[in-house]
Order: structure tokens, then C-alpha cells, then sequence
């Protein structure tokens, strides 16, 4: 039977949530006890894509219209376990398509990723940002590896004005829980999350809430040259997009097949590079970028790549964009009708919706979320030279969420 703890619809809106203590033992008039934190993501592109449709597509076939769902799951609680060992269990509704339920894990070591260099690096690192025909005055920054090794890296690499926010971790929690793991499971592309949810374990408040939001839609990217050497990225507009992210990422071999230089380029009008643009933003959040321009505007539908960023990256180069999306937000026990009543919640739980697309180019030719060439290929071309997935990967993996790899 369903918890009479269910919370239908939003109870609590996130900047509320956000600004709640962590847990009850930080502040016992307030809570919560217990946070859940749902991540519903929506994955077309070259990141949808299975090894073999890679290659097919690298080779130049047709790989069709790929579209995964992603879903993450993360439980913090300022409890332990009552009985044994910890548990967890997210029973879904039947249209999720992941059974009866899935069980949360419970990591002894929970990796935290950061915004870092190689250990031994080489070549330069070419950082270049906005939408434009040509880049302005003061770009690229350039930045030595080989400097940056050495401890003359230049301050303010990474932003530090987007905070991180990924939610309930073993880090800050007592017992924390979290799902995929190896159970053989995953969400699948018409997998839906409306309906009600419920989780029930031994070391937090039992929670349940009905989700009305699906996964958004899938972004669909064609990436066309221009005369002047500019690349118009252009999109399909998502109706509950709260705003977009572009990256382009690639470089220039040097000798002996070695990395030269590394490029990335990004949509934001700031110099904005890492920190919280890796993770799920809020719409809150999402609104104060857009204002300042670090983030496109939820009716932008196309940006142009200055030609300065292409010809910096000749030999292999790959995209990224993004659709900030929705949130909803629940918690128990209700705000008290009174603002002088104490409100003890026990537990607060929030799901994150975004859409994010792919594409490499290879050969002359831009392979996006359909498979098929978005632009026509450059005259002359110079056999493309396959990069080091290390190399590459290793660097911007940290920057460009779900990047890295050529």
C-alpha cells in the first residue's frame, strides 16, 4: 500500500528546498531527515549510440534516430540503517518499464570528479566562447600545459560563479543510496515517469510523491558551414526548455600523432568553463544565466561557431548541446498554514529534467542526433587523423558534461 506520506503535485518550491539545512540534526525545527534527488535525462546523438553504431557512423553509415532515456537515482539520509545492512527500493509506476522496483546501492567510496589537468600534459589548451561570425578581441586564452603542470596555470580557468550541486552523496549524507548500478537496469527510450513513486527503506522516512512531468523530448542538431569559415548550429525548439548550452570541443595533432592543441569553444557570451555547467541546473538557476548570457535563452534556436574556432580544431572535432528542463519538487510534511509554526519536514525529494544531444565530425561531414550529415563536406579535405580517446576524453570530460572522446 501506497504511504499515506504521498505529496501530490509541488509542495515546496526548489528555491525553498534549496535553502533548507541539510538534515534535521543541523537544525531539528526544520529537517529534512531524508533527500531524494531524481535525475531524467533525455540522450540523442553520438552519446546515444552503442559502439557498433559508432563505427558505422564514423565510416560514414546511416545509424538513424537515436534516443536513450537516462535515470539517476540518489537517496541521502542523516540516519543509519535500523536492521542490518542498508536498503533501498524505488517502486515505480508500471509505465517506467524497470519492473516492480529498483534497489538503491550503498558505496563504501563514492568518486568525486573535479575540473583538472592531465598529470603530464603537453600542447595548449584554446579556450574560446560566444555566438558569432568571428571571435572578439581577447580570444583564445591560451593556456600551456606544460605551465599549467608546473603551477602557472591562470587563474580562473574553471567558473567559480555556477556552484555544484549534485545532491545527496556519501559525502554529505549518513547513509546514502544511489541507482543505476550493476543490476542490469536502465531506463529505456519509452520508459515515462508519470504516475506515483515510492521509496521505502531501512535508514530513511518512507517518501512518495506522483511525478506529472515526463522526460522532455530529444534535441535534434544540423551544423552547416558557413562562406566566411562560421558554423550555424541551428535546433529543434523543446517547449519546457528553460534555456540552452552549446560546446564544441576538438584540436590539431602534433608530431609523432602527439596532442597539440586542445580547443573548446562554448555558446556562453561569459568566459564560462566547468564548475556547476557540468550538472543538472535548476530552473532558477537557468534564469539568472540566461540573463547574464551564460546561457542561451529558452527561444534561442540556432548560434553560430566563430570560423576562428574551426580553424583552430582542423583535425577532429565534437559537439554538445544542451536543453535545461523543469523541475518538480515535493516534501512532507506540508508547510503549516501559520508562519510562526515550526515545520519539521522529514524528508524533501526533487526530479531534474534535461535533454542533451551529440555529434562528431568526421570527414568533412557533421554527424548529429539523426545519423545523417548536417552541412556539406569541406572541399580538399585532408584525411581526418583519429585522436586519442585519453588524451582528449581525459581533459574535457570534467568540462563538457557527457563529453570527451573524439
Amino acid at each position: 500500500m501506497v504511504s499515506r506520506r504521498i505529496v501530490l503535485g509541488t509542495a515546496v518550491g526548489a528555491a525553498t528546498i534549496a535553502s533548507l539545512p541539510l538534515f534535521a540534526a543541523e537544525n531539528p525545527a526544520s529537517g529534512p531527515i531524508a533527500r531524494y534527488d531524481i535525475k531524467a535525462g533525455t540522450v540523442s546523438g553520438t552519446a546515444a549510440m552503442g559502439t557498433g553504431s559508432m563505427i558505422g557512423m564514423m565510416l560514414g553509415g546511416r545509424t538513424g534516430n537515436n534516443v536513450q532515456h537516462e535515470l539517476l537515482l540518489r537517496l541521502g539520509s542523516s540516519q543509519v540503517a535500523t536492521k542490518g545492512e542498508p536498503r533501498a527500493e524505488h517502486f515505480m509506476p508500471a509505465a517506467a518499464r524497470l519492473g516492480k522496483s529498483v534497489l538503491l546501492s550503498t558505496p563504501r567510496v563514492e568518486r568525486e570528479e573535479g575540473d583538472q589537468l592531465p598529470q603530464k600534459p603537453k600542447g595548449r589548451l584554446l579556450l574560446f566562447w560566444g555566438c558569432g561570425t568571428n571571435v572578439p578581441k581577447g580570444q583564445p586564452v591560451v593556456i600551456d600545459f606544460a605551465r599549467a603542470a608546473a603551477g602557472q596555470a591562470p587563474a580562473g580557468i574553471w567558473t567559480t560563479t555556477i556552484p555544484r550541486d549534485r545532491g545527496p552523496s556519501l559525502q554529505n549524507s549518513r547513509t546514502f543510496g544511489h541507482w543505476p548500478y550493476d543490476d542490469g537496469k536502465s531506463a529505456k527510450p519509452d520508459s515515462s515517469l508519470i504516475g506515483a513513486h515510492r521509496i521505502a527503506s531501512n535508514y530513511a522516512p518512507e517518501i512518495g510523491f506522483t511525478a506529472t512531468r515526463d522526460f522532455m523530448q530529444p534535441l535534434q542538431v544540423t551544423n552547416r558551414q558557413q562562406a566566411g569559415g562560421a558554423t550555424m548550429l541551428s535546433w529543434n525548439s523543446i517547449a519546457d526548455a528553460t534555456g540552452y548550452l552549446a560546446f564544441v570541443t576538438g584540436g590539431k595533432m602534433g608530431p609523432n600523432s602527439e596532442m597539440g592543441d586542445m580547443v573548446i569553444w562554448t555558446s556562453s557570451a561569459t568566459r564560462q568553463f566547468g564548475g556547476g555547467l557540468s550538472d543538472w541546473l535548476s530552473p532558477v538557476q537557468v534564469a539568472g544565466l540566461v540573463k547574464d548570457r551564460t546561457i542561451l535563452p529558452p527561444a534561442a534556436t540556432s548560434c553560430v561557431v566563430p570560423a576562428e574556432v574551426r580553424q583552430a580544431m582542423p583535425d577532429f572535432s565534437s559537439g554538445t548541446l544542451t536543453a535545461f528542463g523543469p523541475e518538480e519538487d515535493f516534501s512532507y510534511p506540508p508547510r503549516p498554514a501559520s508562519a510562526a509554526a515550526a515545520w519539521r519536514l522529514e524528508w524533501t525529494a526533487r526530479i531534474r529534467h534535461r535533454s542533451v544531444t551529440s555529434w562528431v565530425e568526421a570527414q568533412g561531414r557533421s554527424m548529429g542526433a539523426t545519423g545523417l550529415p548536417g552541412g556539406q563536406a569541406r572541399e580538399k579535405q585532408e584525411p581526418q587523423k583519429r585522436c586519442k580517446p585519453k588524451g582528449l576524453g581525459g581533459m574535457l570530460g570534467g568540462i563538457v558534461r557527457g563529453g570527451g572522446g573524439c
